[in-house]
């Protein structure tokens, strides 16, 4: 039996044999968490979880900790992928003092809140479309108190979250680094993403591709995109495995 822990919820494999059920409520205590769930399918554009409650409380709405950080979520309304934990935590050590960040698929704050948290950006500009997750953005935020205790002296909040559609609003804003954590159809973004990257700027592709092809496809995509502009590839790895023979890869890319 497989699960994953999330705050005080514990969430179990949707396979899980029914010889299984007659335990939940010892799995309560012994996972001190307050609810047992199981997400039945991930719905839509917004990619919206249908979850169905199987023991202990109704709630869906919990707080997880994570590399010291806190995350406010309710797993009917948006998704934590605990496979990523790790990538999180790397481009918080990445980002440099002073950078201009865009998170351009921010979530719940998946990224912009442990960077903003663990180093020192003088901005980091958080697209969110699904207003679902804008909402935890923004709780986020101030859970974390990020806005209140960095850069106290600047006059400004450092994480400034958007609603709205990153295609239209990237072009807006010019930065030293972009992420692009989101998997699906990512690639069709690259032309804001780097249109909007300061000379010498650092983008992170996130795709979902065969094993076999991630160190062409991802690279050929930016390059073609880049057009004219020098790529220097300093990174291609895995994240995690997505499907039978498909990896969730990230190209780092410098682009001049």
């Amino acid at each position: 039996m497989k699960w994953k822990k999330i705050g005080k919820i514990l969430i179990i494999d949707d396979n899980l044999e029914l010889e299984y059920y007659n335990n939940l409520n010892d799995l309560l205590k012994e996972h001190n968490v307050d609810t047992i769930a199981k997400i039945k399918s991930i719905n839509g554009k917004m990619r919206k979880p249908s979850v169905e409650i199987l023991a202990g409380s109704k709630s869906t709405e919990t707080i997880h900790k994570e590399n010291g950080c806190l995350f406010k979520l309710d797993i009917s309304k948006v998704m934590w992928s605990k496979g990523n934990t790790n990538e999180r935590m790397r481009i918080s050590n990445l980002v440099e003092d002073d950078e201009i960040v865009l998170d351009m698929f921010a979530g719940i704050g998946y990224f912009s809140i442990p960077l903003a948290f663990h180093s020192n950006p003088r901005k980091v500009y958080s697209i969110e479309i699904n207003p679902e997750s804008y909402y935890y953005l923004n709780e986020n935020i101030s859970l974390n108190k990020i806005n209140k205790k960095s850069h106290q002296n600047l006059g400004y909040d450092v994480i400034k979250p958007i609603l709205g559609d990153s295609a239209e609003i990237t072009p807006n804003i010019s930065a030293d680094r972009i992420l692009m954590g989101y998997v699906k159809t990512t690639h069709n973004f690259l032309s804001p993403a780097i249109n909007s990257l300061n000379s010498g700027g650092i983008i992170h592709y996130h795709e979902t591709v065969p094993e076999k092809l991630m160190n062409t496809r991802p690279i050929k995509r930016i390059k073609l995109i880049a057009k004219n502009r020098e790529v220097e590839i300093i990174g291609n790895r895995i994240i995690k495995k997505y499907s039978p023979g498909v990896v969730h890869c990230v190209v780092d890319a410098r682009i001049y």
